[in-house]
């Protein structure tokens, strides 16, 4: 006879899912469109955010948890570190990336599995997409610069009070998941750590100047880079390819001939970058897979965070899309709900502005122009200055991974800190500045 109470939460699953398909809205004019939007934007993120974000966003993590001593992590991001350096080393690491809060994940959890404190782990998480140079830069002369400096200054403190109020929370069980890492030998490193920095540095410079965004003005600093940003990323990766052959030892005719391959693709379309850009990255992927030694290890911890991290991601931005829509283009929830919600100063403008943020997706940047068009539609400064520090650095796709990472406490514990922080910081600026 079979066992009904082992088969209910099976049973409520088929159930609910019968349901949910038998009731679905079709014909609905703002359910089909929402279809439509959030299949405009898993495309959307899939052609502008997967190869030149995650990919190298994948690699990196997989030098991390390949090249990088567990010994050096600990030293400088682990329990036991002097706070000052780890919150410093986090906060800085994080902030020279130009990075959407998806594409800081493969780098968390590579840094957290090896043995960094939850405190300087969730710092990182929180500054890479919230201290961005570039999009602070950004608001300041679109917003204003008085909402450019609280952004900069609000954000720089959120990343040290969510890393040191994460570890105060969870402080007996990360004392038992630092000790456990402690007690593993991993020997001694393959080689100096300033060798595993430069590698690593070479990835990440090809990962900033591959994502380099369009300025808003076609002269200046920002433009000439970006005028330059595909032979920057041509640099980074032949300085990647030359530490390859040195220092991890893979065979130079194989590296010599793939750049080779790679020349010829951007020979033959040199108006589209993308192509070479592609060629490399299935070049290093096929070289470094059939590699017997550290090359192997490397291409095998990329793909472990490439299988953990991209499914969960572009299922969010499935959803994320279905709810939300795109900017510009609503999805289920009535875009003018969000406008209409936002105004004044009132403490539920706020925290509905930093819950909207938390759940909304946002590419690097593009929360200015967004927050721009609100503004002019009524939004207050106080919930502006909280959709800026709870939205980039939160989504619904980067909730779900990060939930893959830490569980569903200390996921919970980091959301809701960042969007009550934000909300009574939104409450204080607007009251400040008296809008």
């Amino acid at each position: 006879m079979m066992e009904w109470r082992k088969e209910r939460w099976p049973l409520v699953w088929i159930v609910g899912g019968f349901l949910v398909c038998y009731f679905l809205p079709v014909g609905w004019e703002r359910f089909d469109s929402a279809v439509v939007e959030s299949l405009a934007l898993v495309r959307w993120y899939a052609r502008e955010h997967v190869l030149l974000c995650l990919v190298p966003a994948f690699f990196i993590a997989g030098a991390i948890a390949a090249f990088l001593s567990q010994e050096a992590v600990m030293r400088y991001l682990g329990a036991g570190a002097r706070k000052v350096v780890a919150y410093s080393v986090a906060s800085v690491s994080g902030s020279i990336l130009a990075v959407c809060s998806c594409t800081v994940l493969p780098l968390f959890a590579g840094i957290y599995r090896m043995g960094a404190g939850l405190g300087p782990a969730t710092a990182f998480l929180y500054s890479g997409p919230a201290i961005n140079i570039l999009a602070i830069v950004l608001t300041a002369r679109v917003l204003g610069v008085q909402l450019g400096i609280a952004r900069a200054v609000g954000a720089v403190i959120f990343a040290v009070v969510v890393g040191l109020a994460m570890e105060l929370i969870f402080h007996e069980s990360e004392g038992a998941r630092i000790a456990l890492h402690q007690q593993q030998d991993h020997g001694p490193p393959a080689r100096p750590l300033w060798q595993t920095a430069l590698l690593l540095a070479a990835m990440v410079g090809v990962l900033v100047s591959a994502t380099w965004g369009k300025p808003a003005t076609p002269t200046g600093v920002w433009a000439t880079v970006y005028a330059h940003k595909w032979h920057l990323t041509t640099l980074f990766g032949a300085a990647l390819a030359l530490g390859l052959v040195r220092w991890l030892k893979l065979p130079a005719w194989q590296t010599g001939g793939m750049a080779a391959v790679v020349a010829v693709a951007a020979w033959l379309a040199p108006a589209h970058p993308i192509v070479p850009y592609v060629v490399a990255t299935l070049g290093l992927s096929v070289i470094t897979a059939a590699d017997t030694g550290e090359g192997g290890e490397w291409f095998t911890a990329s793909w472990g965070f490439a299988k953990q991290i991209l499914p969960l991601l572009l299922a969010g931005v499935v959803v994320a899309g279905l709810l939300l829509g795109r900017p510009g283009h609503a999805g289920i929830i009535p875009s003018d709900w969000v406008s209409s919600s936002v105004g004044g100063n009132s403490l539920g403008a706020n925290l509905f502005s930093s819950v909207a943020g938390a759940f909304m997706y946002f590419a690097t940047l593009t929360e200015v122009p967004i927050l721009e068009g609100l503004l002019h539609n009524g939004m207050g400064q106080g919930p502006a200055l909280a959709l800026l520090l709870a939205g980039p650095a939160l989504s619904l796709p980067n909730m779900l991974v990060i939930r893959s990472v830490l569980g569903t406490k200390k996921t919970a514990a980091y959301v809701a800190l960042v969007v009550v922080m934000a909300t009574f910081t939104g409450e204080i600026y607007g009251a400040l500045v008296g809008v």
